[in-house]
């Protein structure tokens, strides 16, 4: 290569791939540099410089500046240099400095200029992607639509149009979905990630976005600004839930996205498989949206645990199944849309769970306030379930309560603060082996369990997951139908 055909291929390449002729030379710079390579009979290190102007070029070869007593065995004569010798030229060189002099340069043989052309056109090809990545990273989270353009083991490649290709993996693909060479195909671009030949676009088809960019496309109302949709949750080609709000007092925001028979939400469940979207009412009440996301169970009553951002849900015995849904959907999909954990039962059970919770907290006042029955029961009734709430709770909400005078709440406030500091007292004795807040958590707040616990050496939900239902029901005195349910909610985390 000369320095005619150095300057009139950097002109041609860079006029062909549209790409800067600063990156162009870099790519000769490193062609020409492989290529000198080939002529020596040792391995060295070469640079080369192109002047961009008139196209000539300077060969300079490189050394690696290294300890004087660097062992033997890492040595490379041909690529290092040591301190000692390198500051012979340059007293403020320094060990991992570059030495360099120019040395001539090396005629290119025909071998050499194709190796010079596979680098130029490799470094293209990566600059091209550089600069599709810096177009595709402001369109994250976006729909974009492309031609299936190679499949490849369940795999798919997606060609966006002007040159740019898009991958989208198996695991982002919905389930049992058949995708061929030429169809077209609507994706949300998930990531630019970065792979061996540089800056690759990741398409997914399972996300909740994609679902939501759907119903922006084929329902107006929603583009227009009248709808919002406020959350999706989905299981790719089978169900999902949307949450709908509408701005507009006249439009109902669940029959517009369902649309004239149905045609629009149709057309969104053809498009995604055959995936049943059902649409949910939002509501600003958590409890009223909960009962919607449900849908089509019918909820016959809640209770609200905001501590643990949790609602256990009771439905009629004959609509439990539905409610759950298969493997647990309806119910998992309610609660990625709400963002609420939800526990589904009977009302049967429901009911016996709220029996047992307020004997519980019956019997922890009744312990630790040294009050009655009567008195403990008045505590649950007015929804007292925690010692700080008596502690803390304004004296004038508690004279609120027809059953007691104002020496009866004092007595009450004073005996919980000093239960809460006995228990502190106890925390700072115990030191490390005090109860974890999630042991606490997991005993449904039963802090005397949670300390009795922490006393034999349980303190935390790992501790008692290793506990067997008998040793734990012996421990803590209560019943083994309890304590396995304890033990076996401690153990969800081993299979997360």
């Amino acid at each position: 290569m000369n320095n005619k055909e150095v300057m009139t291929v950097a002109e041609t390449v860079s006029n062909e791939k549209g790409v800067s002729r600063t990156i162009i030379f870099e790519a000769l710079e490193l062609a020409l540099a492989a290529a000198a390579k080939r002529s020596y009979p040792v391995e060295v290190d070469l640079r080369i410089e192109i002047d961009q102007r008139t196209g000539h070029y300077k060969t300079f070869r490189q050394w690696k500046v290294v300890p004087d007593d660097l062992p033997a065995e890492e040595q490379m004569a041909t690529k290092q240099i040591s301190l000692a010798a390198a500051q012979l030229d340059d007293p403020d060189v320094q060990v991992g400095d570059i030495v360099e002099e120019e040395v001539d340069n090396i005629p290119f043989a025909r071998i050499g200029a194709q190796t010079a052309k596979q680098i130029i056109y490799q470094k293209v090809r990566e600059a091209e992607r550089r600069q599709m990545a810096e177009l595709y990273s402001q369109k994250l989270g976006q729909l974009v639509r492309g031609t299936v353009k190679k499949v490849e083991r369940g795999s798919v490649y997606v060609d966006l149009g002007d040159n740019v290709e898009a991958y989208l993996p198996k695991e982002n693909m919905i389930p049992r979905e058949m995708l061929k060479m030429g169809d077209q195909v609507r994706a949300i671009l998930e990531d630019i990630v970065q792979d061996v030949r540089g800056p690759q676009i990741v398409l997914s088809r399972t996300t909740p976005k994609l679902i939501k960019a759907l119903f922006e496309i084929e329902v107006p109302e929603i583009s227009q600004g009248s709808i919002e949709i406020l959350n999706a949750s989905r299981d790719p080609g089978s169900r999902a839930k949307i949450a709908v709000k509408s701005f507009d007092q006249r439009i109902d925001p669940v029959g517009a996205c369902v649309g004239m028979r149905g045609s629009r939400v149709q057309n969104i469940t053809k498009e995604l498989n055959g995936e049943r979207v059902d649409i949910i009412l939002w509501d600003d009440n958590p409890i009223q949206f909960v009962i919607n996301a449900m849908s089509p169970a019918e909820v016959v009553s809640i209770v609200v645990d905001e501590d643990r951002h949790m609602m256990d849900i009771a439905v009629d015995q004959d609509k439990l199944s539905q409610a759950i849904g298969r493997n647990g959907q309806n119910v998992r999909l309610a609660s990625e849309l709400t963002g609420w954990e939800l526990n589904v039962m009977s009302a049967e059970e429901a009911e016996n769970k709220q029996q047992k919770e307020t004997s519980r907290i019956s019997q922890l006042f009744v312990d630790e306030l040294e009050v009655d029955e009567e008195v403990a029961e008045i505590l649950v009734r007015e929804g007292f379930s925690s010692l700080e709430e008596v502690a803390y709770v304004p004296i004038a909400e508690m004279l609120e309560i027809e059953e007691f005078d104002e020496e009866i709440v004092e007595a009450l406030r004073d005996a919980a603060k000093n239960a809460l500091e006995s228990y502190a007292s106890l925390k700072k004795e115990l030191g490390d082996k005090a109860p974890s807040a999630d042991l606490i958590q997991l005993l449904e707040g039963d802090h005397i369990l949670a300390y009795k616990l922490a006393k034999k050496g349980v303190s935390t939900p790992d501790d008692l997951a290793e506990l067997a239902s008998d040793e734990l029901a012996e421990m803590a005195a209560i019943d083994e139908e309890t304590a396995s349910q304890y033990i076996m909610t401690a153990r969800q985390s081993w299979f997360v």
